[in-house]
């Protein structure tokens, strides 16, 4: 993947994330995003092996500086991992981090005597690792309707299907939406900038809520704000917050996940190492995005639905295009991609409805790749930032209202019709196993697509609306 996909993207994580240098990674490509300066190892044994080896290594190398090597974080934690400081983070660019990259080389021999990996970079776990298309929502009238619109059925405080949403928090007015009578959970920290624009991926949360309760009535729905830096939250920190989410209210029925990372590698997270074999012990279904790389490498956590340990535990989500006949193109596929659903200009709930919200806005990035690029959009032309395009020189910014209702598209919203539609068949077939749920309907399910040339399981709600699919620009 071309880095210049990743720069954009990029730019506004570091802008939030003001006190974590970051790099692009691996050494040659820039696949994922990751700390400089640090590793991540296990608990223990590992850590000090790792320390211990690295400071070697270090030592023995006349460029490299082994004074940095230490621990950065304690060394016991419910997730099971440390930081290992491996040198100074403010030094290079973020093309990369020579000291990291030694770090890992440093530990070759050892993990293939071990015949396991014992260091990992700290990965970036975002909601859209690049900004192609990293959609922005489009404002829609009310008058024009949900997509999904509702689907009929009565909420059951004692029957309802409890749906745990991983993401950015609610808006605060979120409960002058009627869809989202039965939503609760964590405020979005920051909604907007001292100039009252609202930051990227503000209302993700909450759309993502309004989709599962269009598509599933019946349900009860948290939702955390666990990723309220730009979507995005370190690998060290990403299983805490996933066990913080359901020490909050118990573990649900389903836990609806919209953001994740490619690591290089086909063994998951080391970060969420210990989170993924507690969930395997729990009943809850992990339905998790596939991701936006518009790639096959597998994307971390939605990817553990092809392990054989987890392939009861996660379904992995991709997005079908605006017709739902075909994979929609900044979808991740694969084998490892278990199942497709409509993601390309859903209509959902970004605000509530008690006022109109001011954007920044100008157009979406989904338009622009989508429509002006033939696949692989490499995002040169115009420049992307993921909220707004300089077009013609300017960068003044159109000013539009939100009424209460957005036009998005991502994996990110493919998932959380899945999570619904599993949790409307746990209500209808009074099934209470979501796993089991989970394999009943997909094994009743007679939809299927088509994602680069291949037949996929699809899986299109009853009350979704297809929407027509415009030729691709010319290049100019």
């Amino acid at each position: 993947m071309a880095p210049q996909r990743f720069h954009e993207q990029f730019e506004q994580i570091q802008r939030s994330m003001q006190d974590v240098p970051l790099a692009m990674g691996p050494d040659d490509s820039a696949e994922f995003i990751y700390e400089k300066g640090y590793v991540l190892v296990r608990d223990g044994e590992d850590a000090r092996v790792v320390e211990d080896t690295v400071r070697a290594h270090f030592t023995a190398e006349p460029d490299l500086v082994q004074d940095h090597v230490r621990r950065a974080s304690p060394q016991t934690n419910r997730s099971g991992i440390t930081r290992i400081q491996v040198g100074d983070p403010g030094e290079g660019d973020r093309a990369g981090d020579r000291p990291v990259a030694q770090a890992l080389r440093a530990l070759r021999e050892s993990e293939g005597r071990a015949g396991r990996r014992l260091v990992s970079r700290n990965h970036l776990v975002s909601i859209a690792v690049n900004s192609c298309p990293g959609d922005e929502p489009a404002p829609v009238a009310l008058a024009d309707g949900l997509n999904p619109a509702p689907a009929e059925g009565a909420y059951d405080a004692e029957s309802a299907i409890g749906v745990l949403v991983v993401d950015t928090g609610l808006m605060r007015d979120f409960r002058s939406s009627p869809l989202l009578a039965h939503t609760d959970g964590d405020a979005q920290i920051k909604e907007c900038d001292d100039d009252g624009v609202l930051q990227q991926y503000v209302g993700h949360g909450t759309f993502i809520a309004g989709l599962v309760a269009a598509v599933a009535p019946n349900t009860g729905i948290t939702v955390r704000n666990s990723l309220n830096d730009a979507g995005a939250i370190l690998e060290s920190e990403f299983g805490e917050k996933l066990f913080e989410a359901v020490d909050a209210g118990g573990w649900p029925d389903i836990l609806s996940l919209s953001a994740g990372t490619s690591n290089g590698r086909t063994d998951g997270l080391l970060g969420i190492e210990a989170f993924m074999r507690e969930l395997r012990d729990q009943r809850t279904l992990l339905v998790a995005a596939a991701g936006n790389n518009g790639s096959a490498t597998p994307f971390w956590p939605a990817a553990y639905a092809d392990l054989p340990d987890y392939q009861d535990v996660v379904l992995s989500v991709g997005a079908l295009r605006g017709d739902g006949e075909f994979g929609a193109c900044f979808s991740n596929h694969g084998p490892w991609v278990k199942v497709y659903a409509p993601g390309e200009r859903l209509t959902g709930v970004l605000t509530g409805f008690d006022a109109p919200m001011p954007y920044i806005y100008q157009h979406s990035t989904y338009d622009t790749c989508r429509y002006g690029f033939g696949y692989a959009c490499t995002c040169v032309s115009p420049r992307h930032t993921g909220v707004l395009s300089e077009q013609g020189g300017s960068t003044k910014p159109d000013q539009v209202m939100f009424e209460g209702l957005a036009h998005w598209s991502g994996t990110s919203f493919a998932t959380p019709l899945v999570a619904g539609l599993i949790a409307s068949h746990m209500s209808v077939q009074q099934e209470s196993d979501p796993r089991v749920a989970r394999y009943k309907m997909l094994a009743a399910n007679s939809g299927y697509a088509e994602v680069r040339g291949a037949h996929v399981a699809a899986l299109r709600p009853g009350t979704w609306r297809p929407v027509p699919v415009l030729p691709p620009a010319p290049r100019s």
